[in-house]
């Protein structure tokens, strides 16, 4: 693996401060200065920082996150508004997997594992993901639209599944599942649909579902949760 990655693993500080820490000249590999990139197996090679030992990788961490609204999904927000990393313990290392918005709530997967992160994140792993959004407007015919295809700004959105549910007030419960990440698009598609939204939640990522996990609350993953991310995310080394 990587250097950066065999750093953040073991604990000793983010991938981007553990590439700040490379370049600095702090880090070496078997008694020679480490180069930015270079690979290294950290079971075989003597890996030091500032000279002390860098010890064995810790067991990669992946958590759910029930976010709720009125959350930022980012590490700092400079207005002091609330953040992701407020309620979770953090970790070095330790990233969010996409984002939800603002006003969004429900699952997000956060993990130490930043190489499958990004990974699942990529366009090319179409990952599920199933929202469930409380809406007013021509539901019926934003069904039709959406099943067929509605084209965007950055290109087209197809729902791989959608139902609506009636509950009341001229209010319908819409549960869609799409297979791309990009920027609130969920809500922008509502929006070209002619559909109003009252509220916006993520109940499943991949094979992560949000099930009765109350709001603000982590858990971490199932066995076969794990499973099933190790899967998506295994690639050669």
């Amino acid at each position: 693996m990587r250097i950066q990655r065999a750093l953040a693993r073991a604990g000793i500080a983010s991938r981007r401060g553990a590439e700040e820490l490379v370049a600095a000249g702090r880090v070496t590999i078997n008694g020679a200065v480490a180069r930015t990139g270079q690979s290294v197996d950290p079971e075989r090679d003597a890996i030091t920082v500032d000279g002390k030992p860098v010890g064995a990788p810790v067991a990669t961490q992946w958590i759910v996150l029930n976010k709720p609204a009125g959350v930022l999904t980012t590490r700092r927000d400079p207005a002091g508004r609330p953040t992701v990393f407020d309620l979770v313990a953090d970790a070095p290392g330790l990233t969010y997997v996409g984002r939800l918005d603002y006003m969004t709530e429900g699952v997000l997967l956060l993990t130490t594992d930043g190489d499958g992160a990004h990974r699942l994140t990529h366009p090319s792993s179409e990952v599920k993901r199933t929202y469930v959004a409380t809406v007013r407007g021509p539901v019926a015919d934003a069904v039709r639209q959406a099943r067929e295809g509605v084209m965007l700004e950055d290109g087209p959105v197809v729902a791989q599944e959608i139902a609506a549910t009636p509950i009341g007030g001229g209010r319908w419960e819409l549960e869609l599942t799409i297979a791309e990440g990009r920027t609130r698009e969920v809500r922008r598609l509502c929006d070209a649909l002619g559909l109003e939204v009252e509220r916006l939640v993520r109940t499943r990522f991949g094979p992560v579902k949000l099930g009765t996990l109350p709001s603000g609350a982590t858990r971490e993953l199932s066995i076969n949760e794990r499973r099933a991310i190790a899967a998506m995310t295994r690639k050669e080394r």
